[in-house]
């Protein structure tokens, strides 16, 4: 009866209810680095807070449901900066009882934390880094990813794009590693649902402004130049994680086409104006306490924040080493207004999620898409499956 009160409160977010003082506190780590503010759009330049607003929100989210069963909730945030050995913060958290820790860290510096909070026995929830080989070849058992892979992002777009048979792709092609990684997913994705690339370009990053007087006549130059002569194709994909080029690409190609990839069609796990399976509410709840839209990396790290909360409130206990194995026990999901619960891949520790399309103002899709089933969750359509996967978890 009493966790059937307690789903109630989350769904409306307030029960009006006073208690006393919870007889068990979990502290939660947040490790974060200042977003980069260089992006094409001045719209899409990232909030000071972004991230760092969701797993806030979260905290509050988890001290309704917690109130019911004597639980509190405290966040413990480190801003690491781009010089500083991250390793150091793991072990002041520590220091301060603190055992779960969700991270928006790069790969290099997650892998870092992930072994030093080996060593205090700490769960890490990576909340942004998407690369690959963290979910196989660099795999932690102590690593829970929030996040997607690049693989989950290119399989849902890929998905979309057979759904609506465009199946000729050309596909442009960054400089930046990242930006090649990306395109090696979109590759396989292509392979997987029998699309086709009929030709390649890639861009390369000069490092020319073009916040300029003559900005706008040089792009809409170059980009009709980057995309001329190519077979004759359905759909331009980019793959521009680095953010240089993608963005001036719709309205320029040489021949009149969707751009879809990092432009365009964009594959994600939030948006701002996302509003099915109660979105709204969740939205709502966030402009009104931070006076700005959610962005994908809020929701991220909302999520991983709240899946500790919803281990806590499930089991009824601020343990870190009980709240760990339920995690990663077959009976935990999570809500998170997607239309479904998100459970984790116990191969590869990843959690299952679908991916949202967006186009910069709406909702377009959401993937998986319908009649591409799988034997236990068609949410397993999306990334790399158990076996196929490379990861051995210690």
């Amino acid at each position: 009866m009493r966790l059937g009160i307690v789903v109630l409160c989350v769904a409306v977010g307030w029960c009006g209810v006073s208690f006393g003082e919870p007889s068990q506190q979990l502290k939660i780590g947040y490790m974060w680095m200042k977003p980069s503010k260089i992006r094409v759009s001045l719209l899409d330049v990232p909030a000071d807070n972004d991230g760092l607003a969701g797993a806030q929100l979260a905290i509050d989210d988890n001290a309704t449901t917690g109130q019911f069963l004597n639980l509190g909730f405290d966040l413990v945030d480190r801003e690491v900066s781009k010089g500083e050995d991250p390793t150091e913060a793991v072990k002041e958290l520590a220091d301060e009882g603190v055992g779960m820790i969700v991270t928006s860290l790069d790969a290099e510096r997650l892998l870092a934390v992930a072994s030093a909070a080996m060593a205090h026995g700490q769960l890490i929830l990576n909340a942004v880094a998407i690369d690959e080989r963290l979910r196989a070849e660099d795999c932690r058992g102590n690593v829970i990813h929030v996040a997607p892979s690049r693989t989950m992002l290119s399989d849902g777009l890929t998905q979309y794009l057979t759904w609506k048979n465009w199946k000729r792709w050309l596909l442009v092609v960054g400089s930046h590693d990242n930006d090649k990684l990306f395109a090696d997913a979109l590759r396989r994705s292509a392979a997987k649902f029998g699309a086709k690339i009929v030709d390649e370009r890639e861009f390369k990053d000069t490092g020319g402004a073009r916040r300029t007087d003559s900005g706008i006549v040089e792009v809409q130059r170059q980009m009709p130049l980057l995309t001329q002569g190519a077979p004759e194709h359905d759909v331009v994909v980019a793959a521009d994680e680095s953010e240089v080029f993608a963005g001036y690409l719709p309205f320029r190609t040489f021949v009149p086409r969707p751009v879809v990839g990092s432009a365009g069609l964009v594959p994600g796990t939030w948006n701002a104006a996302f509003d099915q399976w109660g979105a709204v509410q969740l939205q709502n709840r966030f402009v009104i306490k931070f006076h700005r839209p959610m962005s994908t990396l809020d929701m991220q790290v909302w999520t991983a924040v709240r899946m500790v909360g919803e281990a806590s409130v499930r089991t009824g206990s601020a343990d870190v080493a009980k709240l760990v194995d339920y995690i990663k026990s077959p009976e935990f999901s999570v809500a998170a207004f997607k239309g479904q619960k998100l459970t984790l891949r116990d191969w590869d520790m990843q959690l299952r999620q679908p991916i949202l399309l967006f186009d910069g103002r709406n909702t377009v899709s959401v993937s998986p898409q319908h009649g591409y089933l799988h034997q236990y969750s068609s949410l397993d359509t999306l990334g790399t499956d158990r076996p196929s996967s490379k990861c051995k978890l210690n």
